[in-house]
C-alpha cells in the first residue's frame, strides 16, 4: 500500500478475486498484510493482469497464540506436505520448516526442482484466508536435518517419537515455554543417528498416546496437543 492506502493485490489473489469470486470495481473486501494488519478495502481498478484496491479502516485482527510455535516437518512422499502446511498455518504455527532426513522418500534435488516451497507458501496464504488468521507463517526452502540443526534453534525443542521407540513424555506433561519447536519425522521414522543429533540439541522426546500415527497426521496432532495442553489461545 502507498501513503494513500492504494495498492495492488498479488497476482494469485487478483486472479482469485476476478475469476473465482467474480468481483469487480466497487466490491467491498478485506485485505491483510501477513503481519497482523487487517483493513476493509474497496476494489478500485481491475485490468487484465492487475487489481488495485483502496484500503479503508483497520479491522481488529484475530488473536495469535501466546506461544511462538515452530514446526519442523520431514519431507513426505506425494502431496502430503500440502496438508501439513495448510493445517499448521490454520492452527497458529509461526514458522514451518521442511527438512530432508535419511529416510525421506523425496530428495532435496527433487524438492527444489519442483518448486514445492513456493507452492507451500501459496497454500499457507489460502489457509489464512479460509480461517481468518492474519499472520502469515514463514515457509523457507527445504534443508537437510543436519543443515537445520547447524542453525542452533532457540527455545524448547520437542521431537515426536513413535510409541514403539519406548520413549517420550506426554506433551501435556511438558512445562509451557515462550517458544517451542516441534520436530516430526518421516514415514520410516528417525534413524538412531538423527535421534542422537536431536538429543545433542537438547530435544525432549514426546508422544501422543500409544498409537502409531501417520507422519502427516502426527504434525497436526502434536501441534494441537501443545495448543490445548498449554492453553496458548
Amino acid at each position: 500500500m502507498d501513503a494513500s492506502g492504494r495498492g495492488l493485490l498479488p497476482e494469485d489473489e487478483a486472479t482469485h478475486l476476478t475469476r473465482v469470486l467474480r468481483l469487480g470495481v466497487g466490491a467491498a473486501i478485506e485485505v491483510f498484510d501477513g503481519r497482523g494488519g487487517v483493513w476493509t478495502a474497496t476494489v478500485a481498478e481491475v485490468s487484465r493482469h492487475e487489481v488495485a484496491v483502496q484500503s479503508g479502516v483497520p479491522v481488529t485482527a484475530p488473536v495469535e497464540p501466546r506461544v511462538r510455535l515452530r514446526l519442523v516437518a520431514s519431507a513426505l512422499k506425494g502431496d502430503k506436505l500440502d496438508d501439513v502446511v495448510r493445517d499448521a498455518a490454520m492452527v497458529g504455527v509461526h514458522d514451518i520448516q521442511v527438512v530432508v532426513t535419511q529416510r525421506s522418500e523425496l530428495s532435496m534435488a527433487a524438492l527444489l526442482r519442483s518448486g514445492r516451497a513456493e507452492r507451500w507458501r501459496r497454500i499457507a496464504v489460502s489457509s489464512l484466508k479460509q480461517c481468518g488468521r492474519s499472520v502469515l507463517p514463514t515457509v523457507p526452502d527445504p534443508v537437510t536435518l543436519t543443515q537445520w540443526a547447524s542453525t542452533e534453534p532457540t527455545g524448547l525443542l520437542l521431537v515426536m517419537c513413535e510409541p514403539a521407540a519406548g520413549q517420550g513424555r506426554r506433551i501435556s506433561d511438558v512445562p509451557r515455554a515462550a517458544e517451542v519447536t516441534l520436530v516430526v519425522g518421516p514415514e520410516g521414522g528417525w534413524t538412531p543417528e538423527e535421534l542422537a543429533l536431536l538429543t545433542e540439541l537438547g530435544a525432549v522426546a514426546v508422544k501422543c498416546g500409544g498409537l502409531t500415527l501417520r507422519a502427516d497426521a502426527a504434525a497436526l496432532v502434536g501441534v494441537a496437543a501443545l495448543c490445548e495442553g498449554w492453553q496458548v489461545w
